[in-house]
């Protein structure tokens, strides 16, 4: 395979790796004074479509969202600045990791504030999931990142199959629920 060819069918990290930037407004905020988590979470999708639309080279759409904490609430006035890349591909699929940081602009102190992982599919125009490039790993944290999406994968899988389980009864769990703040009241 000659190197062109190889280029198509691989990509790096890097070369589909997103970094976007906005102040945050107060049109953005709740009724607490800080911004709204489903702004936040409205632009996380944005850069997500951006970073894995960039690497396959077609249109995307979000498949499922993994682990959103809002760490620290981003206050009116700090400037936002979201880090998105792919760190996993399957076959049509890929996992686009994203980084949330807002700076007091004034202070110039910055926080972390989420990162969350989205699963997004590539689309033919006609809706079809596509074939996407696979990854080059050029380093230990592209690496570390790949093998912990695998790792995120392996466990969905394993709730996947565990709520679905058609032979589940809540008698059998009964137990587990004592020394939580919950009364069970069968009929």
């Amino acid at each position: 395979m000659n190197k062109l060819q190889d280029e198509k069918k691989y990509k790096k990290v890097d070369a589909s790796r997103i970094l976007i930037s906005e102040l945050m407004q107060p049109s953005n905020s709740n009724f607490n004074g800080k911004i709204h988590g489903g702004y936040i979470l409205n632009l996380m999708d944005q850069i997500a479509f951006a970073c894995a639309s960039k690497h396959s080279k077609t249109y995307c759409v979000t498949a499922s969202v993994d682990t959103v904490d809002f760490l620290n609430p981003i206050e009116i006035g700090e400037l936002v600045t979201m880090k998105a890349s792919v760190n996993y591909v399957g076959n049509t699929s890929m996992v686009v990791g994203i980084r949330v940081e807002a700076e007091n602009i004034r202070t110039g102190v910055v926080k972390h504030c989420n990162s969350s992982y989205f699963t997004m599919v590539a689309k033919d125009d006609d809706g079809n999931s596509v074939e996407v490039p696979g990854l080059i790993l050029n380093d230990k944290q592209e690496i570390r990142r790949f093998l912990k999406s695998l790792k995120r994968l392996e466990m969905k899988r394993y709730r996947k199959k565990e709520f679905e389980e058609k032979d589940f009864s809540p008698n059998d769990y009964l137990h587990i629920l004592e020394g939580y703040k919950v009364k069970v009241s069968l009929s």
